[in-house]
């Protein structure tokens, strides 16, 4: 069996720099790092064929299209079955306003990420969740004020 290989410090070097700058050319990434071309476009390609590197992606900026609103909810379901979680995860994925969900330990199930043009559509969003009968018994929001740090 073998294994992939665990990123190197240059690796790390090549992640940090793409997370920051994931438009810029090999060549620009290259002298970035300290390395020459040709092998940071090797180290590159590996790192994108391991999954390390997931893909990349536009930060967009939700306000000028109109996102004005975000918002974490705490969701409790009312039982707890494989089934319950996967009709959850299921029926949530319909909504495009959810665009993180997470199933983690504590007091609730889900804390789910939710962004919206306003409150009013967001709390359309939890009536139509709770009506879609998906399993929530309760839910707790916290609605986001001022954006503290993003880092990606």
């Amino acid at each position: 069996m073998s294994h992939a290989r665990l990123p190197d410090r240059t690796d790390i070097r090549i992640l940090e720099h793409l997370q920051r700058e994931g438009r810029c050319s090999i060549v620009e990434l290259a002298e970035a790092i300290n390395l020459s071309p040709s092998p940071c476009l090797a180290r590159t390609r590996r790192l994108e064929q391991s999954g390390i590197i997931a893909g990349y992606a536009a930060r967009i900026s939700l306000n000028k299209l109109g996102c004005n609103l975000v918002v974490f909810s705490e969701i409790t379901l009312a039982s707890h079955y494989p089934s319950d979680f996967l009709r959850f995860e299921t029926g949530a994925r319909q909504y495009r306003e959810i665009v993180e969900c997470y199933n983690i330990s504590g007091g609730y199930d889900y804390l789910l990420k939710i962004i919206a043009p306003n409150l009013y559509r967001f709390q359309d969003l939890m009536a139509r969740l709770l009506d879609d009968e998906i399993g929530i018994a309760k839910f707790a929001s916290r609605v986001v004020l001022i954006l503290g740090l993003l880092s990606y």
